[in-house]
């Protein structure tokens, strides 16, 4: 079975040309948690500590209420279909983040305001990509 994966490395993906804020915004919550919601607290509250895979699936495993046991079952699933990455995440497309993959593939966020933000786009040793966009040109 291939295993599909969404991680990218020395990679950063900037906001979409059509996200329509120009400073960052923290996702409104919900009454119950949305995929944004959780990509946002694992990777604001841990910088470089997990792999787009590792956070795309944890949402999944959250939002499908899968236990610890079903686990290793389920991210072999979950990875044999092609995944949609981070270039489709709400975080880049809506609410002003940029996500840079280190060398390790582990991911970070920065607002588009940030110093952070304007330093990774002028590296040429990072490879740019945008995130989607929301409607099509």
């Amino acid at each position: 079975m291939k295993i599909h994966t969404t991680n990218y490395t020395d990679t950063f993906i900037e906001i979409a040309e059509d996200c329509p804020v120009s400073k960052a915004e923290i996702p409104p919550v919900k009454r119950n948690k949305t995929l944004v919601n959780i990509q946002l607290e694992m990777v604001l509250k841990n910088p470089y500590k997990y792999t787009s895979d590792e956070v795309l699936f944890e949402c999944f495993a959250q939002k499908n209420d899968i236990s610890e046991s079903e686990r290793n079952n389920a991210k072999s699933l979950f990875f044999s279909k092609g995944q949609a990455c981070f270039r489709s995440s709400a975080l880049p497309k809506r609410y002003g983040f940029g996500v840079h993959s280190n060398s390790e593939g582990k991911i970070a966020i920065f607002p588009v305001e940030s110093e952070e933000y304007q330093n990774f786009l002028k590296d040429d040793s990072v490879k740019k990509v945008k995130a989607m966009r929301t409607k099509r040109a």
